[in-house]
């Protein structure tokens, strides 16, 4: 009896397992084409927005490439003329020594006077006239002054005189000779400068009249 019990026990199981394997799949074919077709578009969307993604990161890196060799580029012009300034005007430093004493034998040849000794007269004057071809040779000029209108970029006004006889911001008395080294002002000449009342006067007449 017990044996019979576990063969109908074995059979009912066989019969379990037959009717799962024999289930039909209630699944509808349409859904599952609807499913793989939004799948598809799911990963067509995602593929766009990674290609929109690094094209915005191409962009921002090829920006920034362009800024930087521009940026090289204006370091590498700034060096350039540092380093031929500094060769251009490499003996500038030993040029402002020595005028000094180019300018106490200039004074000495121009306060000499008859009275001097004629050997001595004419032996600063040579020398005055060697030291100044050195200067020539070199590109360092002598910045005109007197008589010229004041101008900012090579005089240095320290005062001003009352005078007529010229206009104004006219370069009056040049105090110290100024230089130019090559194409740049080493040292400005030291002036004083008119002041011209009159014309000031006039000038101002000429407005109130015009205002009247």
């Amino acid at each position: 009896m017990r044996k019979k019990k576990t063969g109908d026990f074995d059979e009912r199981e066989i019969k379990i397992e037959d009717s799962k394997k024999e289930e039909p799949d209630l699944e509808d074919p349409k859904n599952e084409e609807d499913k793989e077709i939004t799948e598809v578009n799911s990963d067509e969307i995602d593929s766009e927005e990674k290609i929109k993604e690094l094209e915005e990161k191409v962009h921002s890196l090829e920006d920034t490439l362009l800024r930087k060799i521009a940026e090289f580029e204006n370091y590498k012009r700034r060096t350039e003329n540092d380093q031929m300034n500094l060769l251009k005007y490499a003996a500038e430093s030993f040029i402002l020594k020595i005028l000094p004493v180019y300018d106490d034998l200039q004074r000495s040849v121009n306060h000499l006077n008859e009275d001097n000794n004629d050997s001595v007269r004419e032996g600063l004057k040579l020398v005055l006239n060697k030291f100044t071809k050195v200067f020539d040779d070199q590109g360092i000029n002598k910045i005109e002054a007197k008589g010229e209108e004041f101008d900012v970029e090579y005089h240095e006004a320290l005062m001003q005189q009352p005078n007529n006889e010229f206009p104004s911001n006219t370069v009056l008395e040049e105090i110290e000779t100024g230089y130019v080294y090559k194409d740049k002002v080493i040292r400005h000449a030291k002036v004083v400068v008119s002041h011209n009342t009159e014309s000031e006067e006039a000038n101002e007449d000429s407005k109130k009249e015009n205002e009247e």
